[in-house]
């Protein structure tokens, strides 16, 4: 299927591994002009220098601290100077600690919901603008099953990304106009760096093998697998597409039918 976005512009953050990498190599692949930002800059360049080599696209690789708003400022002006703007952002922020949701003192709130948080109203105020002009723009937001069925030991996850799903959902009434689609992305258990680490904070509190912690946590899934980034990254990438332009205000849970609820 072509999607019919060649030669569109789009920034990816926390793209350096995991999902947010997905996304810019399944963006790439349809010929996508492609930014990664992450902390790590240096791993970013070297991975946006793979996806050029094979994709033969342009992209380019940065470091942006979502934590700084400084960082976020620059990353767009990057992104305005190298591309002359972008029309489809990826906001992908990193989680939080795992843990009890009592104890988070507020300090700890304070600084995830900035990193977290503002961090996607900061960076999408300043590209969106540019895409409402263009009258063409896709916004998509990477969350969590969480924002519609708590996780344990991710209370804070839970908690904030719910702000961004309603975020995002109004945000989708007032740019819809402008031909801009806004959707989140909620993943479950995705292989990825991510679910390594919980992993290890399931084997510390059970005392079981990383087999045994593994194939419980398939076990719940119906598909009895976790998922892979590719098939995360597929979806992400339609959602970006010229195909998807009536899909808007969405939340899709992408986890193997692991979550409950009916709608």
């Amino acid at each position: 299927m072509d999607l019919g976005i060649s030669g569109k512009r789009a920034l990816i953050s926390g793209a350096s591994q995991g999902i947010g990498r997905g996304i810019a190599e399944a963006l790439a692949a349809e010929g996508v002009r492609v930014i990664l930002c992450s902390r790590n800059g240096d791993k970013c360049a070297a991975v946006a220098q793979e996806i050029s080599e094979r994709y033969d696209v342009e992209a380019h690789g940065i470091a942006c601290d979502l934590a700084d708003p400084a960082a976020i400022d620059a990353a767009a002006d990057y992104a305005q100077q190298t591309l002359g703007g972008v029309d489809i952002l990826v906001n992908n922020t990193g989680g939080p600690p795992f843990g009890a949701i009592s104890q988070v003192e507020p300090e700890t709130w304070q600084a995830q919901f900035e990193a977290m948080v503002l961090s996607v109203f900061r960076l999408t105020g300043h590209l969106l603008p540019g895409m409402r002009e263009g009258q063409w723009g896709r916004v998509l937001i990477v969350a969590s099953t969480g924002v519609v069925e708590p996780i344990p030991e991710l209370g804070m996850s839970n908690t904030l990304r719910v702000s961004l799903a309603n975020w995002a959902k109004t945000l989708s009434f007032e740019v819809a106009p402008d031909k801009v689609t806004v959707n989140m992305l909620m993943p479950g258990r995705i292989g990825t760096e991510r679910l390594d680490q919980l992993y290890k904070v399931n084997m510390e509190r059970t005392d079981k093998t990383l087999e045994e912690v593994k194939a419980d946590v398939a076990a719940v899934i119906p598909m009895g697998r976790v998922g892979r980034v590719e098939e995360f990254a597929a979806l992400a990438a339609f959602l970006a597409s010229q195909n998807a332009g009536y899909i808007t205000g969405t939340a899709t849970a992408i986890d193997g039918g692991l979550t409950r609820r009916s709608l």
